[in-house]
């Protein structure tokens, strides 16, 4: 089963190109590990320790939560770091991060826009991420095991 969580919706002036996510569940459950992997291509050296990100978390066309965090301390708050290459040059980049999803999300269809910049505030990605933790979406009750999904995001051209 293939479905559209993650929209990449930059375009050609951003660093990051040619992005592909990966989420393993493709439909993550709250208090739950979900993998997220990324796949894309530099075109240009990036130092993703300073690289921010702006997060906005929308249920329908409000906004719940706008913060604003360093990529390491945004995957930090979601059980993960950054690993590897930390100033990877031009050319394919590929990231893998194991997330721990908070349970106090609320229990709704929410759209997650997350917009980073480089440290010289270049436009380094941007990410339209639906979710749906509405209860007909929660794990099945213990005993029962539910499969895993994948989804695969695909820039816009």
């Amino acid at each position: 089963m293939s479905i559209r969580l993650v929209e990449d919706v930059s375009d050609d002036t951003y660093v990051l190109g040619g992005l592909a996510v990966t989420l393993t569940p493709a439909l993550p459950w709250l208090g739950h590990q979900a993998c997220w992997e990324m796949n894309g291509h530099l075109k240009e050296p990036v130092d993703l320790t300073r690289v921010t990100c702006n997060v906005i978390t929308k249920y329908g066309p409000v906004k719940m939560l706008e913060r604003n965090y360093r990529l390491p301390n945004l995957l930090e708050t979601l059980g993960a770091r950054l690993s590897g290459d930390l100033r990877p040059a031009a050319g394919p980049w590929q990231q893998t991060w194991n997330l721990q999803l908070p349970e106090a999300i609320p229990v709704a269809e929410l759209r997650i826009l997350l917009r980073a910049r480089t440290d010289s505030g270049q436009n380094f990605l941007a990410l339209d991420i639906a979710l749906n933790f509405s209860h007909r979406f929660r794990p099945t009750p213990a005993g029962g095991r539910a499969g895993s999904r994948v989804l695969q995001g695909s820039h816009r051209r």
